[in-house]
């Protein structure tokens, strides 16, 4: 069975899914910076790109979102324009200073702006609305062929003319009035949002997404969840009247944690970022596996470590391999990573091992709401697989570039450093005769200075004038200074 663990702070919220006592998925939201995917606005076309099929829309963020042609819908979207709404089926013919209805789709991430779409999307717990669409759509994870027949004609006698929706895993066996309240309530949303959009000067926002608890509930809650567990108790009445007036099956799986330890230590997690984000992460027979998010890419290593197996090395690589694919996939949904992942996997000999290895993958993603897809695993033991990005990551969420390294990882070695300080003495020695120079350097690299002092020396020598060494804490590792005298 599973549990969903709401914490609340007025500062932040975190949400952790847990499946058979395992955190699976973990998500913290900030009022500070809070996310925008879901939400609506009406933005103003800023500028048509017909080079790069793309238009550049006002959307009131920092930065100026934008809308590849891919993501206009093909029927039309609707446009305001002097107050009266117009319709197009392409890029073409967006112009600068255009209005438009659009839905971020993924989040900035870096210096880009947000992705934007046309095509819109209500979503509920049990139903997606897609006011521009005329169609029926099942979830693909509603195995069953009788039930997916059942609720596509439910929702195809209950659903207005020329409205589209979706049905959501969670509809699996629930019956016509949970699907009708849904409705209903889904197109007053979407009647709210359309007044609101026709009264709105461009760009503002017409609607926003609900915050992560609430989100949580609608998207993650299904029928193994028999747990809804909140720490705080103002926030717990927040959520057991959203609940009682729209969702009120779920109000008995609702619960008030009272206990005075934090309500992840309770269940046998500490969120500690340094751990949660760990480079290394150690498999339980002793291999271990290497994820080292990259600007293009997730590169995911996976070593032997202390596993020596029993039997030959072809069997002691498999069942690394096999335990590697599934806490790589626990670890992508954990952290959120999303984009291009490339896994080098230890090279297999035999191809029956290669693609068991692939479908143990495969079966442990199948749990994860996030769409990926995959390619076989290449004769140099490499396998790329996509995952998809909507909103930010753990590590975008919890950490920011190095102020010291500036995001590089790394910093000029100690060596490096002190052999720099030495070539600029060197080629301002003539310069130096008969004075005294006060050398402040930091302590970074003051016992190697210690250890390789002779080669100062003989640059005193050469050029005639002493030195002083002097620690400054105050300067960043590879800083230093000259004072002469």
């Amino acid at each position: 069975m599973a549990k969903l663990l709401i914490s609340y702070c007025p500062f932040e919220i975190r949400v952790g899914l847990f499946e058979e006592d395992t955190l699976v998925e973990f998500a913290v939201e900030r009022p500070k910076d809070k996310g925008v995917v879901g939400n609506i606005y009406k933005g103003r076309v800023v500028r048509v790109v017909p080079g790069i099929n793309s238009a550049f829309i006002d959307i009131g963020l920092e930065r100026t979102a934008f809308l590849f042609s891919e993501d206009v819908f093909p029927k039309g979207e609707i446009l305001w324009d002097k107050g009266e709404p117009l319709t197009t089926s392409s890029l073409s013919a967006l112009r600068e200073g255009h209005e438009i209805l659009v839905q971020v789709v993924k989040e900035p991430i870096g210096n880009k702006g947000a992705r934007l779409t046309t095509n819109l999307t209500i979503p509920g717990h049990y139903l997606v609305y897609l006011p521009f669409l005329d169609r029926i759509g099942v979830s693909r994870k509603i195995k069953d062929e009788a039930e997916r027949a059942r609720l596509k004609e439910l929702v195809q006698k209950l659903k207005p003319p020329n409205s589209g929706w979706i049905i959501r895993t969670a509809a699996e066996g629930v019956d016509e009035e949970d699907l009708k309240e849904e409705m209903k309530f889904l197109l007053s949303l979407w009647d709210n949002i359309t007044e609101k959009t026709k009264r709105a000067t461009a760009p503002s926002l017409v609607y926003e997404e609900l915050n992560i608890a609430f989100r949580a509930i609608r998207d993650l809650f299904n029928r193994d969840v028999n747990l809804i567990l909140v720490d705080d108790p103002e926030f717990f009445k927040e959520i057991q009247e959203f609940l009682r007036k729209y969702y009120p099956r779920m109000l008995e799986y609702l619960k008030l944690y009272e206990g005075s330890e934090d309500i992840f230590s309770a269940h046998g997690v500490t969120i500690d970022v340094k751990k949660l984000l760990a480079k290394k992460v150690w498999l339980k027979s002793g291999g271990f596996i290497v994820i080292e998010p990259c600007e293009a890419l997730t590169a995911i290593d996976v070593n032997t470590g202390r596993f020596v197996g029993d039997k030959d090395l072809e069997d002691t690589v498999f069942k690394i391999n096999l335990e590697a694919a599934q806490e790589i996939a626990h670890q992508l949904r954990l952290r959120n990573i999303g984009g291009l992942i490339v896994i080098d996997f230890i090279d297999m000999d035999l191809e029956d091992h290669r693609e068991k290895v692939v479908e143990t993958l495969i079966n442990a993603l199948k749990k994860d709401k996030a769409k990926n897809s995959h390619l076989p695993i290449s004769p140099l033991g490499l396998l790329e697989m996509t995952r998809e990005r909507r909103r930010d990551s753990l590590y975008e969420m919890f950490l920011e570039p190095c102020p010291l390294c500036h995001g590089e990882g790394k910093i000029k070695s100690k060596r490096t450093i002190y052999y720099e300080l030495l070539r600029k003495l060197y080629r301002i020695g003539r310069h130096l005769k008969n004075k005294r120079v006060v050398i402040e350097i930091s302590p970074y690299i003051s016992e190697l200075v210690s250890e390789e002092i002779s080669f100062l020396e003989e640059i005193e020598k050469k050029f005639a004038f002493k030195s002083q060494l002097k620690i400054n804490r105050d300067l960043n590792p590879w800083e230093y200074k000259f004072h002469i005298q």
